[in-house]
């Protein structure tokens, strides 16, 4: 099998869908152009604030397409690349782009609410709250994993042969464009506001802003060490989830979304020159390395195919800037599709290589940089040079978890604030304690204090109660959308199999979560010491204390999904009342 066939193949399938499905259920579900959307209607400057459809775009494509569409499916791709092929286009279809769309719908049509509020409003108080719950407690683990992720890209210092410590150019000049780009952000956020300028103009701004940033990073390298990068990337998260939408976290993705899309756009063009061959086989079996195919293939691949983080930034914040109802479709479903055409590269990127020993040997360990050398070698056919090709990888790389970590603190602080907030009761009677718990600033900080504990167990020990966690949420939402359809007599069958599917997924893989780390804990496995990790046998693995922490979230995770999910199906089996 040739990367260019797998490549034309999921071109045709994703942009088919698009054509077809997507224009399908957005007839069916009905679009109004004339509607005033609540980006005009609830306009605050700070969460509500209108832009144009490729910003809005933007923002959304940034935010969900974080590294996990890069991580996972090439940790999946043990099992082969047919069925990690298969689960992205398909998945990505029926599950991922439908989810995405829904679930920007029905917030679009419910004021720009979350989807917390809309489980209030067709669910249940109880079940509002329950899943403001595991937002929140979601979110936390969204931000332990990227910070590690981040700052990893970040760190200008790695530890040679012998132990010794060297300089490391390709992350310094990560670090340095990713600094600039916040800055020219900032500037970017007041041209798009009060400069008043056509869409190109601003385009063409964009874009060179984003040449100067990269180019200035190649050339002026920040040199930090990864505890350092831990601290500043959170000082910066905090910063970014209370500014004011349109003055960083707008223009920031709007910058970012050129630059990943040029990623994928030379990706693909690599791949036709390059032409490279899959050496990964087919089929590998059901279970590989002790891992089941199920559920485990579907968890690991997460936001290629389908992800629940997306329900968050789709009602979260991008369906705050949606300017025309016709927006919804390509910012929703179209992000979704482009995020599983990345899946796709990342796939054939891992399969280009003769084995996990070629990647070894030269010098790639984490799948972020076993992507970006497939892309620099398939771009060095063309005579690019590679390293030059390698290091702008991983500056789009770490800009996708960055910009993740924008929109993923914000859900986070808005999921927290929810849960104390009462509709019934005015700001000015609220009592000292519900006034600081409804509290932006101490919603952030708390979120943010908490996953910084979390973070020290490190980005891998957190990765497969990430994934497990971000699919029940996919499932969570899928309920809340199809009782959302039902309730206002819209057609939701095409909601169902994804959600019982999704459902089975989650919670075999929470379960077996579950039971591993108990198992580490009571046989020894993990051992309590004050590190959080030890090494034993050459491996290293997760203390006792560490996978206590991811324990107590798995099981608090898995009990409130089990609970919102019974008060869904008893919502969405009952009888219809009448349309408002």
């Amino acid at each position: 099998m040739n990367g260019l066939l797998i490549l034309l193949i999921a071109i045709v399938v994703l942009l088919g869908a698009y054509l077809l499905y997507g224009r399908y259920l957005a007839k069916t579900w009905g679009i109004d152009p004339k509607a005033k959307t609540p980006a005009y209607e609830l306009e605050d400057g700070v969460d509500y604030a209108p832009a144009d459809t490729n910003v809005v775009f933007g923002h959304q494509f940034a935010s969900i397409a974080g590294a996990a569409a890069i991580n996972g499916p090439i940790q999946a791709s043990v099992f082969g690349w047919v069925p990690v092929l298969l689960w992205i286009l398909l998945g990505g279809i029926f599950f991922g782009a439908v989810q995405d769309f829904a679930a920007m719908y029905a917030s679009v049509k419910n004021k720009g609410r979350t989807i917390g509020y809309i489980i209030e409003s067709y669910i249940g108080k109880t079940g509002k709250k329950l899943f403001l719950l595991f937002c929140w407690l979601f979110s936390i683990l969204v931000v332990a994993a990227f910070v590690d992720i981040v700052a990893g890209t970040f760190n200008g210092f790695q530890t040679a042969a012998g132990g010794a410590a060297a300089v490391n150019r390709a992350n310094g000049s990560v670090a340095t464009t990713s600094l600039i780009f916040i800055v020219e952000a900032v500037a970017l956020g007041f041209l798009l506001r009060y400069g008043k300028l056509n869409k190109w103009a601003n385009t063409a701004i964009a874009i060179i802003m984003l040449v100067a940033a990269i180019a200035l990073g190649l050339q002026l390298p920040i040199y930090i060490g990864l505890t350092s990068w831990h601290i500043l990337v959170f000082l910066y998260v905090l910063i970014a989830s209370v500014t004011p939408i349109w003055a960083l976290l707008q223009p920031r993705d709007y910058l970012n979304s050129y630059l990943l899309i040029a990623m994928i756009v030379a990706a693909a063009i690599g791949v036709f020159a390059a032409r490279p061959e899959v050496n990964l086989p087919a089929f590998a079996g059901f279970t590989v390395n002790g891992q089941t195919l199920f559920p485990f293939l579907f968890v690991t691949i997460a936001c290629g195919a389908v992800s629940g983080f997306h329900s968050l930034v789709s009602s979260g914040t991008a369906s705050k800037q949606i300017k025309n109802e016709k927006s919804m479709l390509p910012v929703s479903f179209g992000a979704m599709l482009m995020e599983s055409m990345l899946a796709v590269i990342a796939l054939i990127a891992v399969a280009s290589f003769s084995s996990s020993a070629e990647t070894a040997a030269l010098g790639y360990t984490t799948p972020s940089q076993i992507f970006a050398g497939g892309v620099a070698n398939f771009l060095a056919v063309m005579g690019l040079p590679q390293d030059v090709v390698f290091t702008l990888i991983n500056l789009s790389v770490s800009a996708f978890a960055l910009t993740s970590l924008d929109s993923v603190a914000r859900v986070g602080r808005l999921s927290f604030q929810e849960l104390f907030l009462d509709e019934s009761i005015r700001d000015e009677d609220m009592g000292p304690i519900r006034r600081l718990l409804t509290n932006k600033y101490f919603a952030t900080i708390l979120t943010l204090v908490l996953a910084y504990f979390l973070t020290q167990v490190g980005y891998d020990s957190i990765w497969p109660l990430f994934g497990s966690s971000n699919q029940l949420l996919s499932a969570l939402a899928f309920l809340a959308c199809a009782v959302f359809l039902k309730r206002t007599k819209r057609k939701s069958f095409m909601l169902w199999v994804p959600l019982f599917t999704m459902i089975a997924v989650t919670f075999s893989a929470l379960i077996l979560t579950i039971w591993k780390l108990g198992s580490g804990i009571a046989d020894g496995t993990y051992q309590w010491l004050a590190g959080m990790t030890v090494s034993v046998d050459g491996a290293s693995v997760l203390t006792a204390w560490g996978a206590g922490v991811q324990m107590v979230f798995a099981v608090l995770i898995l009990a409130l999904g089990v609970i919102v999910v019974i008060q869904g199906f008893r919502k969405l089996l009952g009888k219809a009342p009448a349309a408002a």
